[in-house]
């Protein structure tokens, strides 16, 4: 039977007898004895199963369920069978007793087997919260028992056992816990089985001092969990584990650790307070013991730590110096010197180690410079290498192939080998990884010296030159040609170039820069690099090259001077494109973000030594987000590039202006004449971009729109530093959004407060919903030629904790912003089919059609919103066809097919859809005919001016020809008086909403209005 199959039938079975313990209490005995002992033999079985390396500790635990049985037995016979009120003590008590040394010896075994008994750190990360929990324990289960006048020696003795055996416990599971690597699956299983074994302790000692506990009653779960999980921990094949040696890195006290320290370091302090604040303090010496025990704990940790950083500090110190070494090495046997003494210095001072290094023949096309480093045992190596690394157990190793001895020798197999204790194993691995990776470059960089050595021969020199790319020159003293390399006719056009004086290869301007090069070589000062200079080929082209110049007249084989000229035209081409493109924006050109700063932080310091002023404007288009939505990507790039150059024209070439985001500009004026040029420059920027723009979409077809922006104005007079500036800026430009749009501020003190009142609000939005601060009023939807409600809009208002009642004009958009909108609307949906379905069943709602519900796009568009209105439905037992959900023009018109699909799935569970403020956005009369809609909302806007504007009136007229030739309803938003009533009445508007009829009121107020309105009707 496999691994798995074994604990599916062991867990059946436990549940099996758990059931019949609680079914059956006159029998529960024997079903309690039962799951101990089968838990005791599970752990055999998965001991012989698996087969671990050290099966004691399983043993042990075994025997720990076996003595928790007996006890729980003996405790039953005394009870039941001879009818003992209360054994205490007995023999139960010494089989449970027993249980506590056993399980600790376990554990102890595991701490050993995975990790050693020299992690000091974790040792004394465990001991800490084991001391405060040990207080606890002292506290509120082992005082009660000494304190009790009526119980004897031993009966205090046998009390207080139990909670020491369980803070002996913790101690012991804590440490494992502690001791760092991966936790295997049966690890966490055993984990769980022994944290509830002392919980289920503390429990029954509480009940036990109240003399509330009774056998049968839920704490007894937690006992069988304890038998079940660790009889599952040895079933696991991952129980293997838990007796192997595992490499644990040395690494810092993590947060979560850090966290429960300080938790328990605070334990004393507060049982201290508590007894104090209740009858006086009794438990004073041993709460002064267990903060003095806490104290040194955490002294000794922070010493360790100390410990580790000054080792830390040490190693670093010898990986620089061997880095030096290595570099100064000119041989591998210094190479190798210079690793012994780096290997010495990092093993800790005082830890026996051994170190071990060999050569040998490597395969014959092997890869050279790759090292490879790693743990191994030592009975695994060679024999020769084991032995000379006897009495250890690990080594770290490290291995790559270099080239041969010889110019036509072997590659050669190097391998070191480094054995200590595991621990210090562990602490210096890394700087053992570095130390090798230096060393195999020092190797790398010596053989390729040696090899260049064996390469200066003149045949040698001569087959480099033939093949070689850069034209190599030599020059006599007079500064003409006496060779040239083949490579001469693809860079230059001509081979001819022996007897010409080199200068005719260089460009006229440039002579001087080559006059100082031959000049610098010649004179001893050395040879130089490097030195770009333009040179002429033979069709007058100009050409970037690069120059370099050896000085080899003391050399027979070559006697002058050495020119090699390497064409670097296409890389000096490619280098300015890229650095174009690393400082401008690709779509306009302009500046990008960081050029823009980096010509501030020039034009700052310029003014700062100057004495005048820097001015930084951040323009931020208005609304951009909707010409995306409604006309395309395409089209929202066309604005863009526009944008970018009105501003580029308004404000001139000396200024800066750059893209800093998406729709977002920046403008630097280095410097400023009198105090409102920053201003006039901001206005004619403003009024630039307010004129139409026009635009194509993705169908070809042409709109007119405008590039409306906010414009946020700060200068260096009032800012400290760079980065203050920038801030005031963009904090300018979010008060010229605040103002209403399409203008511009200066920076005022009062707009950070404001700014940060919108952080607050956006954070506060956050929790809004949770906190039950969002609601609902509600506005009658009329049906204008009989005037009954022919239904209502939800509209959410938030009751923020301090500014009051909001209305959606004060949050939405920072909702929308902060991604809060979707659980706002989810809010708004349930609670306004809610409280319709619940008006429906009323006599004054039963008559009403339908409900509207605005959805934001975000919302929308956010995955499942489709299952979410179904659900919706079904939780408040609403119709379908009672739900009226309203969106935009620019959701329907943005991203079509994906939004059209969900809308026709809607459509088909009976919810019906209607676009609100119709005719505000770009275009959508084209769509109009084959949009997934059902209703037409026409906005506020053009309602209002029906009644004295002729063209207005018209407008509206054709939308709602255009609605009922298209069979869709039509409700008319914001009417205020009889006469916008009564004309729209007359052009054949079927629905209408306003102040006319009703404000948005409360559920109480609209079921007021209800009943008056069914009055005035039936009345009328």
């Amino acid at each position: 039977m496999s691994a798995s199959r074994t604990q599916v039938c062991f867990a059946a079975w436990i549940a099996a007898l758990t059931v019949g313990f609680y079914a059956f209490p006159q029998y529960s005995m024997y079903s309690w004895a039962t799951i101990g002992l089968s838990a005791a033999a599970a752990v055999l079985v998965g001991v012989r199963l698996h087969r671990p390396d050290r099966r004691l500790p399983w043993y042990l635990l075994s025997a720990v369920l076996v003595s928790f049985t007996f006890g729980d037995t003996t405790y039953n016979v005394l009870t039941d069978y001879l009818h003992i009120a209360n054994p205490f003590p007995s023999l139960a008590d010494l089989f449970y007793l027993m249980v506590y040394p056993m399980l600790a010896g376990a554990l102890l075994i595991f701490i050993r087997s995975r990790s050693g008994a020299g992690n000091r750190a974790a040792l004394l990360d465990a001991l800490v919260p084991t001391v405060g929990l040990g207080l606890l324990s002292w506290v509120f289960l082992i005082a009660p028992y000494v304190r009790d006048t009526d119980l004897g020696f031993v009966e205090k003795a046998v009390s207080s056992g139990y909670p020491l055996g369980d803070v002996l416990a913790l101690a012991m599971l804590a440490r494992l816990l502690t001791a760092g690597g991966r936790k295997p699956v049966a690890l966490h299983v055993l984990v769980a089985g022994v944290g509830s074994l002392l919980i289920t302790d503390v429990i029954y000692g509480l009940r036990q001092l109240e003399g509330t506990w009774q056998v049968g009653g839920p704490v007894d779960a937690g006992w069988v969990l304890f038998y079940t999980a660790t009889a599952l921990s040895a079933l696991h094949p991952s129980m293997r584990r838990l007796t192997t040696g595992e490499r644990l890195p040395q690494s810092l006290t993590g947060g979560r650790r850090l966290a429960l320290m300080s938790i328990a370091a605070l334990i004393a302090p507060a049982v201290l307070l508590i007894e104090d604040l209740n009858q006086g303090v009794t438990d004073a010496p041993m709460i002064a013991t267990a903060s003095s025990v806490m104290f040194l704990l955490v002294m000794a940790r922070v010493a360790g730590l100390m410990q580790l950083q000054r080792e830390n500090v040490a190693r670093e110190r010898t990986l620089r110096i061997t880095g030096t070494d290595l570099v100064a090495a000119s041989s591998v046997d210094q190479a190798g010197a210079a690793l012994t003494n780096a290997v010495t210095s990092i093993v800790p001072t005082g830890e026996d180690h051994r170190w071990v290094m060999r050569g040998s023949d490597a395969e014959p096309n092997a890869v050279t410079g790759l090292m490879s480093t790693g743990r191994v045992r030592v009975a695994d190596l060679p024999a020769d290498v084991a032995a000379e690394l006897e009495g250890f157990e690990w080594a770290l190793y490290a291995e790559a192939v270099s080239a041969g001895r010889t110019r036509n020798g072997p590659l050669r197999h190097n391998q070191v080998y480094l054995a200590a204790g595991d621990e210090v194993l562990t602490a210096i691995e890394p700087s053992f990884e570095a130390l090798m990776a230096q060393a195999t470059m020092a190797v790398e960089r010596i053989n390729l010296t040696d090899e260049v050595n064996r390469r200066s021969s003149e045949d040698y020199f001569r087959a480099l030159i033939q093949s070689a790319s850069d034209v190599i020159l030599i020059v006599g003293d007079d500064e003409t040609i006496r060779y040239a390399s083949p490579s001469a006719l693809p860079v230059f056009g001509r081979t001819d170039l022996i007897g010409l004086p080199l200068a005719r290869l260089i460009a006229g301007t440039d002579h001087a820069e080559l006059r100082d090069l031959l000049d610098q070589v010649r004179n001893g000062r050395g040879p130089r690099d490097g030195v770009d200079l333009t040179a002429v080929s033979g069709e007058d082209l100009l050409l970037q090259v690069e120059c370099t110049c050896r000085d080899l007249r003391d050399d027979p084989a070559v006697n002058g001077l050495v020119v090699t000229i390497r064409d670097v035209t296409e890389r000096r081409r490619l280098e300015t494109d890229l650095a174009h493109q690393a400082y401008h924006d690709a779509l306009t050109g302009l500046a990008n973000r960081a050029l823009f700063q980096n010509r501030l932080e020039n034009a700052a310091s310029y003014a700062a030594e100057r004495r005048h002023e820097v001015g930084v404007l951040f323009v931020d288009l208005d609304d951009f987000k909707e010409v995306n939505d409604s006309l395309g990507h395409a089209a929202g790039d066309q604005l863009l590039s526009v944008v970018g150059r009105r501003i580029t024209d308004v404000v001139g070439p000396l200024a800066t202006v750059a893209r800093t985001g998406g729709d977002e500009f920046a403008v630097l004026i280095d410097r400023i004449s009198d105090a409102g040029e920053a201003e006039r420059v901001a206005d004619r920027i403003v009024a630039a971009l307010a004129e139409s723009i026009e635009v194509t979409d993705a169908t070809g077809a042409v709109h007119q729109i405008r590039g409306a922006a906010s414009v946020g104005i700060a200068t260096s007079a009032d800012a400290a530093g760079i980065s203050e500036l920038l801030r005031r800026a963009d904090v300018a430009m979010y008060g010229a959004k605040t103002e209403g749009k399409n203008t511009w501020q200066r920076y005022e003190d009062e707009m950070h407060d404001a700014m940060l009142h919108r952080l607050e609000m956006r954070s506060a939005l956050n929790d809004a919903v949770a906190g039950g601060q969002m609601r609902l009023r509600y506005q009658p939807i009329i049906d204008l030629p009989t005037g009954e409600v022919a239904g209502l809009e939800a509209l959410v208002r938030w009751q923020h904790p301090v500014r009051g009642l909001l209305g959606p004009n004060e949050f939405i958009e920072l909702s929308e912003e902060n991604g809060s909108v979707v659980a706002i609307g989810g809010w708004v949906l349930r609670e306004a089919l809610s409280t319709f379905a619940h008006w429906r069943r009323t006599e004054a709602g039963s008559h009403m059609r339908y409900v509207s519900v605005n959805v934001s796009a975000r919302q929308f568009r956010t995955p499942g919103f489709v299952d979410e209105v179904r659900t919706v439905l079904a939780e408040t037992g609403a119709d379908p066809r009672w739900l009226l959900l309203e969106v935009t023009e620019s959701l329907v018109l943005h991203d079509a097919d994906q939004v059209w699909r969900d809308l026709g799935e809607l459509r088909a569970m009976g919810v019906r859809i209607a676009i609100d403020d119709f005719g505000t956005g770009y275009s959508s009369l084209s769509y109009l005919s084959s949009m997934p809609v059902d209703v037409l909302k026409i906005d506020k806007s053009f309602i209002d001016d029906i009644l004295h504007n002729p063209q207005q009136m018209a407008l509206v007229e054709t939308i709602v020809s255009l609605a009922r030739t298209l069979e869709l309803a039509v409700v008319a938003e914001g009417i205020e008086l009889d006469g916008h009533r009564a004309a729209l009445t007359a052009m054949g508007c079927s629905y209408g909403q306003g102040y006319l009829f009703s404000k948005p009121v409360t559920s109480d107020e609209f079921l007021e209005y209800l009943r008056t309105q069914d009055s005035a009707v039936a009345h009328h």
